[in-house]
């Protein structure tokens, strides 16, 4: 939420940006808008949350809720404790893990419709995650980011490989990103088709991106890896202004694009891949996410936090109505944020054509 400059001085702010001076001899820019749309989407997740884990088929007030919880103990101490919550803080971790890697791709391609997915990461990811569970490598839940992060790494860097033409053109990353992914879908098909029927069946379950029966086991490795990527997030929020600039004027200011760029795109693939190893993978919350904080900022880059905030409220949304909309049916997150993303997605194509003209 920093502005273009971190130093400034009592009455040098930009319009809509306010002095900020955390401790004596530091300053920094704080955007006004931003911090009022973090602080809205903090409460509506709040809200969202809060509903999630009263609604379902067993109706628990928000009292009742908050005493279990804090209490660990009472009479819906399984549907609370065991079921819901988990629940919940898995679909709030990976919807701001996928927010912020979408954003970050977005900057680094600079086109609002790319995102892991795009550029093969989650085919990457997806992959490998089905092939060790096809194969019976991986006995432990706990170890599925892990798996979900070394395919995501491989089909980057694989991508990254293919692409590399004295520089990185964002144009030419994406497409050998799409051709990549559909590479490694049919991997995807071919083990489904060639395992037996209780590994295809988790297989198949898996890939329509769920938050149904995930748990701490899922929630702990995903948490732990953003904790340890928030440096990281820190100096991405500083590397993200030049990449707003041409190329050769970003080079000529002293920033290493090409360096950036990768090391941009190492942090969205960490976050992406073991969001997907948690949940499966879920469409569209990456594409949709950034955007809809940008609007809603309306800054000139696409704005992290504020990202990874609207990304969790998409995502824990999207569950509460999975569960709820067809009771006692199920329907799998991934298949409706998809079915809401699809519709957008070709909302932002036709706005890019009419901009185009």
């Amino acid at each position: 939420m920093t502005g273009p400059s971190d130093r400034c001085w009592a009455g040098s702010a930009p319009r809509g940006w306010s002095p900020l001076r955390p401790w004596p001899g530091v300053s920094l820019l704080l955007h006004r808008r931003s911090a009022v749309v973090g602080v809205v989407l903090l409460l509506v997740l709040g809200g969202v949350m809060v509903v999630s884990a009263c609604v379902g088929q067993t109706f628990v007030s928000p009292g009742e809720v908050w005493r279990t919880v804090r209490s660990g103990a009472g009479a819906h101490e399984l549907v609370v404790n065991e079921l819901r919550v988990p629940r919940i803080v898995v679909g709030g971790l990976v919807g701001a893990a996928l927010g912020v890697a979408g954003a970050l791709v977005q900057s680094v391609t600079r086109n609002p419709l790319a995102s892991p997915d795009v550029i093969g990461v989650g085919h990457g990811a997806a992959a490998a995650t089905v092939v060790a569970l096809a194969t019976g490598v991986v006995a432990s839940p706990g170890a599925m980011p892990v798996v979900s992060v070394a395919g995501g790494l491989a089909a980057a860097a694989l991508v990254y490989v293919l692409a590399w033409r004295r520089g990185m053109q964002p144009s030419r990353f994406v497409l050998t990103g799409v051709g990549i992914g559909v590479a490694l879908s049919a991997v995807v098909q071919l083990y489904v088709t060639d395992s037996e029927l209780e590994a295809a069946e988790q297989v198949k379950l898996w890939l329509t991106g769920s938050l149904n029966g995930r748990g701490w086991e899922q929630a702990g490795p995903l948490a732990t890896v953003m904790v340890l990527c928030l440096p990281a997030l820190v100096w991405a929020s500083r590397a993200l202004r030049p990449l707003g600039l041409d190329p050769d004027t970003a080079a000529a200011l002293g920033v290493r694009v090409d360096r950036v760029r990768l090391g941009l795109t190492v942090l969205g693939v960490v976050l992406a891949a073991t969001a997907t190893g948690a949940a499966g993978p879920i469409g569209f919350v990456a594409l949709t996410a950034p955007q809809l904080a940008r609007r809603l900022t309306r800054t000139p880059q696409l704005p992290l936090f504020n990202a990874a905030l609207t990304g969790a409220v998409i995502l824990v949304t999207a569950d509460l109505a999975a569960r709820t909309l067809l009771p006692p049916l199920e329907i799998p997150v991934g298949a409706l944020t998809s079915l809401v993303g699809g519709p957008y997605l070709l909302w932002l194509l036709g706005r890019r054509t009419e901009t185009a003209r």
